[in-house]
């Protein structure tokens, strides 16, 4: 289904630090491709903040530091292109993952330059916002972001505003039903995550869609070993209870798309245990929106961690980013075939 037309890394082996993990990406109206994501000794460390690099001519540059957090963890940028070709960056700061807030930052060069950061929701603690995928704007001109707290029992939300991005209105809890406090213990891993992350279990990071208008739906990160799935019948204002898929998930960020012609592309890894291999990372696809998949490509295989996809379509392209062994961030453009 897909031609691969660019595999290759962002990075060169002069990285100016140790660990970097959780990209996101943008197409820009010249065509260029400007990448984010977070960096430092290592997630959740005091000196992680906002990267970014900008390729231009079949060339990434060098990365340079657009956020920081003054003494504190930055995570999971977020891009959305605005109308004018505009750029608007969202991230993530805090020690704690269920203190989060979330700060902005616009660009008007194309991410060479930014403005000074604000908070998308004074006084928010918790996480309003995306969480780490992208934004949707749906046929009525909402934007629908999809957000989780991490805070025990896991749960996720989506936030929508209808004066882009000015206001926003949070939806109710989305949450696995009959999960209880008393059934959760911390899991361990080797997975070189911030340690807070291994006492939770429920559903985080969504990734939404419009099918029709007003028919929103979700696709879930989730502790159980599915990916989970949630929808709204009302321009996701209000939401069913979480529900499994046919899709095995490893607790770790998938993200997905759907193109024009209404096919959904979805990239994780299909690796049923809680805190399960970061690898293969794979390529599905769903004509009946999403009821059942089937698989496309094999972007990673073998011993290492491939994770965190961030993916966008445009026009017959799909383009993606993700983690590449915590040393590099992957990047990737395929075209229908």
């Amino acid at each position: 289904m897909f031609e691969e037309i660019t595999n290759e890394w962002i990075m060169g082996e002069d990285k100016p630090f140790a660990s970097c993990h959780a990209s996101h990406l943008a197409v820009l109206p010249d065509g260029d491709i400007l990448a984010v994501w977070f960096a430092g000794s290592r997630e959740g460390a005091d000196d992680s903040a906002i990267w970014c690099s900008r390729r231009t001519g079949g060339k990434w540059s060098q990365p340079v530091q657009i956020a920081a957090g003054e003494g504190e963890p930055c995570w999971n940028p977020v891009l959305m292109n605005l109308p004018g070709g505009e750029l608007l960056l969202f991230y993530k700061i805090g020690r704690l993952i269920k203190e989060w807030r979330t700060l902005c930052k616009t660009s008007k060069d194309g991410g060479r330059t930014w403005s000074e950061a604000s908070e998308l929701v004074a006084g928010d603690r918790g996480g309003r916002g995306p969480v780490r995928n992208k934004v949707a704007v749906l046929s009525d001109g909402a934007w629908i972001a999809p957000a989780s707290v991490e805070d025990g029992i896991w749960t996720s939300f989506a936030d929508r505003s209808d004066d882009q991005g000015l206001t926003w209105k949070r939806s109710e809890d989305i949450g696995i039903p009959g999960i209880d406090r008393k059934d959760i213990h911390a899991v361990r891993s080797d997975i070189p995550v911030s340690e807070q992350s291994f006492y939770g279990r429920g559903v985080i990071q969504p990734s939404v869609w419009e099918s029709r208008p007003g028919q929103v739906h979700m696709l879930m990160r989730s502790s159980e070993g599915f990916i989970y799935r949630s929808d709204s019948q009302d321009g996701g204002l209000h939401w069913s209870e979480a529900y499994p898929t046919t899709v095995p998930n490893n607790n770790s960020g998938m993200d997905v798309v759907r193109m024009d012609d209404g096919t959904l592309v979805l990239c994780c890894n299909p690796v049923g245990i809680n805190w399960g291999p970061r690898t293969p990372l794979v390529l599905m696809a769903s004509s009946d929106n999403g009821l059942t998949w089937s698989e496309e490509a094999v972007l990673e295989e073998g011993e290492g961690e491939f994770s965190y996809p961030a993916i966008i379509a445009d026009g017959d392209h799909i383009y993606l980013t993700y983690t590449w062994n915590r040393v590099n961030i992957a990047y990737r453009k395929l075209r229908r075939s």
